[in-house]
């Protein structure tokens, strides 16, 4: 879920350079050049809903924060241009590890390895007063070439010293994008004896919950939970062993203001 993120730090660094240089930093200025947000490291723990996947266990960098007009949000890294209602219409891109290799996995013989996608788009973040939402609407300029659609919710509610922030959104995977990674071909079908199957775009709903808790000044310790809902399209594939695909990780951060 959430590694190999240097690449596009640094597509977004070239990006935002030119802008920055023209900037003069002031006391009120709502993009300032240095860090506000987390980074540490985390452990993060994902379960594919492909027969025959490993779960995976990766420790990785973690990245929340804002540098200017440079953002980082976990898997999503881009540049704010323009001010658009409580924030800004953003260039941003997504790492996710949504392929697989077939190689080793039995359940799959026959079955071609599919690629990562690399989904690069728009989309924006708003810090309303009723809470934080979040639109993304992204295409896959690797093997796929499908789209990827997002809306999601994000609250806050303080528990003592800790925060939770509860979130609900829904995913939307065009039909390109789900044949590449949950469709069999008729050569695939021959070879691995599945059916063909040729999927059509998909809805996935999900549902996070993410615990903040303070262990130091400026130190946090973090635990995140994620389950999503596959629609019928993707849950229907003979490759899918299960309807929905949880993810998690714990994290120890430090805070910049």
């Amino acid at each position: 879920m959430i590694a190999a993120r240097i690449p596009l730090f640094l597509l977004a660094a070239i990006l935002a350079a030119p802008v920055q240089a023209v900037e003069k930093p002031e006391a009120d200025d709502p993009l300032p050049n240095r860090i506000q947000g987390d980074i540490g490291m985390l452990v993060d723990k994902e379960f594919s809903p492909i027969k025959g996947e490993k779960v995976r266990i990766l420790p990785a960098p973690f990245a929340y924060f804002d540098y200017g007009r440079m953002f980082a949000r976990l898997d999503t890294f881009g540049v704010k241009t323009l001010p658009l209602g409580y924030g800004y219409l953003e260039i941003a891109g997504r790492v996710k590890f949504d392929g697989y290799n077939t190689a080793d996995n039995a359940a799959l013989q026959g079955i071609a390895g599919r690629q990562n996608s690399l989904p690069i788009g728009l989309g924006t973040f708003q810090l309303t007063p009723i809470g934080g939402f979040f639109f993304y609407a992204l295409h896959d300029i690797n093997r796929s070439h499908g789209n990827l659609f997002e809306a999601d919710y994000v609250a806050e509610a303080k528990l003592g010293e800790a925060t939770l922030y509860p979130e609900v959104g829904v995913e939307y995977y065009s039909g390109q994008y789900t044949r590449y990674y949950y469709g069999i071909s008729q050569a695939e079908s021959a070879a691995s004896g599945y059916a063909a199957y040729s999927p059509a775009a998909a809805a996935v709903p999900f549902l996070s919950l993410w615990l903040e808790v303070p262990v130091a000044k400026s130190w946090n310790a973090d635990f995140y939970l994620r389950r999503k809902w596959l629609g019928s399209a993707i849950a229907n594939s003979p490759l899918v062993g299960s309807g929905h695909a949880d993810a998690g990780f714990i994290a120890l951060v430090r805070h910049f203001d």
